[in-house]
């Protein structure tokens, strides 16, 4: 039981490896319409690798990589600062809740026309567009997460002297956490996804940039590699949140 238990973590590889194997069984055994538009993954891999020996890839995936961080990071620490205003103040909250409630169900994309007539088409734009994908879910997420604190809670740390901003940095915010990194953790690879659709219309650079070029040329293999990227990135920014929350959490969850 004990040897059973030790090797549980790794049969998640096995569904992975076995994909991986018929993937390349099919595509070596020429059973899709031709080979060109269903590479094997070897092929995936060897291109990969000449990628990045070229510095193509590094060089558009860091491009990607500083525009999801520079608008990831401003747009949740925005959407912490007023989420928090909101969640706290009442009267803010009536008076910004209706233009959230409006705002907030724009998908990020649907505001790119609009963004490139008042912003142009440069670096500007990506990481705006990230700030708006970034900013509203976790707004609502802070608000909702503050505002469901049970009451007793800041009622008895009243009792006991502290002030508000005491209340809100010490009771309320901790308790809010979950709902807060549930913003972040969903936020964080939904932003590579943006970037990805975002780079693919109007930026000439990053991996969004260069899937449009291998589109072009017809590149099956290269636009996989950027696909495995995307998702690598991803799953790795989720679970990044994931073990940030456990660890802040921990003690008292």
């Amino acid at each position: 039981m004990d040897k059973l238990k030790k090797l549980r973590p790794g049969w998640g590889i096995l569904p992975v490896a076995i994909f991986l194997a018929i993937w390349e069984l099919v595509a070596r055994l020429n059973l899709t319409p031709g080979q060109f538009l269903f590479p094997p993954f070897s092929t995936v891999v060897a291109e990969f690798y000449h990628l990045t020996a070229t510095g193509v890839l590094v060089d558009n995936f860091l491009s990607s990589l500083v525009r999801v961080l520079i608008g990831f990071c401003a747009g949740s620490i925005a959407g912490l600062a007023v989420g928090m205003i909101m969640g706290w103040m009442d009267n803010i909250n009536k008076a910004l809740h209706p233009i959230v409630s409006l705002l907030y169900p724009i998908p990020a994309l649907g505001w790119l026309p609009l963004l490139m007539l008042f912003i142009g088409i440069n670096e500007m734009l990506p990481i705006t567009i990230i700030f708006i994908c970034s900013f509203f879910p976790v707004l609502y997420n802070t608000v909702t997460g503050i505002r469901n604190v049970d009451k007793d809670y800041i009622r008895v740390a009243r009792t006991l002297g502290a002030s508000d901003v005491k209340i809100l940095t010490t009771v309320v915010v901790p308790l809010a956490l979950p709902n807060i990194f549930t913003g972040l953790r969903l936020e964080a690879g939904m932003a590579w996804r943006v970037i990805i659709a975002a780079e693919m219309v109007a930026i000439p650079t990053g991996i969004g940039a260069l899937m449009m070029r291998a589109e072009s040329l017809i590149r099956i293999d290269i636009i996989i590699v950027c696909l495995i990227v995307l998702a690598v990135m991803c799953l790795s920014f989720e679970k990044f949140f994931e073990y940030l929350e456990a660890k802040l959490t921990a003690k008292w969850r």
